[in-house]
């Protein structure tokens, strides 16, 4: 019998996502893997049990995660189902784990060996791999989808006998792949779109797709991208100008969506009240970082707000996940891409080579400990495993080392695997 995967169903209320597809899962089988689905875990992602089972998987409940080697994963697993797991057991998934310290301290008493996808590196070998990309991409596309919902009136220009309907007016703050696409969405629906972003790089990318771009273009902004493609923090000054160019644009514009990430930080403030109520009744805002703090100025995580003066600010959680038929699939074929590289060929078994790249960025725990280096501190002691006859191990506490810069967290810049950038 060859080692095990399991796939979990999601018990996050607000996780309809599924961490495999039928694809994968034949994947999976002929890397050697015995493949475990639990019976529902595809539900919601419009896969039923007997798709997984006609692609090889045994399908189980969930108390069988005790005899994997391997689990994948949508969200990270709570405290509550890692007493489930054997220690040593690998773990992939997006774990999330600025701000999160319990739960990543949580992930290394159990001792498992945890990934955070989120954090894989932007190199060529590593894209089909990135799952920030699979997933923003998707959640710029509905965030556009959920502005013509909400807002009341055509998108599109049209000449009509009776006259013409005028065109909507979009502005897209955060040109990363999530903004990239929500340009993209809301020109095939006929919107005049404009965008804005701190890299300079992104202005070819805004007009490559048709659309106008805005930004205040002075010193600061043409060296406000890192080496690795990312966004810089800009100076309150630059911020001030910035605000004030954007709070003359938004007063006339019909729909807003906002973009903007700074890894491992809150989302930084682009939109105030008082931009909010300088747009016309009717108007609407979508903030898709609503989940680390909001662009957007009276955004509520998980609600649609309507301002006193008729705008409506959607705050929905989990965007990419309101499409998770599509971004189950995509995400399942980044976790299998990854899952690949860490599979002895030969033997078929389970081989982590720790010295490898890939491994050694996404890496979260291992051993008791806590090995990423951003998030270092001292080792915990394992949960007691699941599994009968297995006494849990213990590690003796070591001096905290100092954490290294946080891992870049932003999507990349471009649909078309371009340098990198706001997600």
């Amino acid at each position: 019998m060859g080692q095990t995967v399991f796939i979990p169903r999601e018990l996050d209320a607000n996780e309809p996502r599924v961490a495999a597809s039928p694809d994968t899962v034949k994947r999976l089988a002929g890397l050697g893997f015995d493949v475990i689905v639990e019976s529902g875990a595809g539900t919601a992602s419009r896969i039923p049990d007997d798709e997984f089972g006609k692609a090889g998987a045994v399908i189980g409940k969930a108390a069988d995660v005790a005899k994997a080697d391997v689990v994948l994963k949508v969200r990270r697993p709570n405290e509550a189902e890692l007493k489930a797991y054997r220690p040593g057991t690998a773990v992939i998934a997006i774990m999330d784990p600025h701000g999160n310290d319990a739960a990543v301290d949580a992930l290394a008493r159990a001792g498992a060996t945890a990934f955070s996808m989120e954090f894989m590196p932007r190199i060529t070998r590593a894209q089909s791999m990135d799952v920030l990309s699979s997933q923003a991409n998707l959640a710029g596309y509905q965030a556009v989808i959920d502005a013509a919902a909400e807002y009341d009136r055509a998108l599109p220009m049209m000449m009509t006998a009776a006259g013409t309907v005028p065109a909507a007016k979009a502005f897209i703050m955060g040109v990363g792949v999530a903004g990239l696409q929500a340009i993209a969405t809301a020109r095939r629906l006929g919107a005049v779109v404009t965008a804005t972003d701190v890299r300079p790089a992104a202005k070819e990318q805004v007009a490559s797709l048709g659309a106008k771009f805005l930004a205040v273009e002075d010193e600061e902004f043409r060296a406000a991208e890192t080496a690795g493609g990312y966004a810089k923090e800009m100076s309150k000054e630059y911020q001030a100008k910035q605000a004030a160019l954007t709070a003359e644009h938004i007063a006339k514009q019909d729909i807003v969506i906002t973009t903007a990430l700074i890894p491992g930080r809150p989302a930084p403030k682009l939109v105030s009240a008082a931009m909010v109520a300088s747009m016309k009744p009717g108007s609407v805002i979508v903030d898709l970082a609503v989940e680390r703090g909001g662009n957007v100025e009276g955004a509520v995580p998980g609600q649609v707000v309507t301002t006193a003066n008729g705008v409506k600010i959607v705050g929905h959680l989990n965007v990419a996940g309101r499409v998770a038929a599509s971004a189950s699939l995509l995400y399942a074929r980044n976790l299998f891409a990854f899952v690949e590289t860490l599979v002895d060929k030969t033997t078929k078994t389970l081989a982590i080579n720790r010295d490898d790249d890939l491994v050694k960025a996404t890496m979260l725990t291992d051993g008791g400990k806590v090995v990423h280096p951003a998030f270092i501190g001292k080792p915990a002691v394992m949960i007691a495993s699941a599994e009968p006859g297995k006494a849990a191990a213990a590690e003796k506490p070591s001096a905290p080392k100092k954490a290294a810069a946080s891992r870049k967290l932003a999507a990349p810049k471009s649909l078309a695997n371009k340098p990198k950038g706001i997600a």
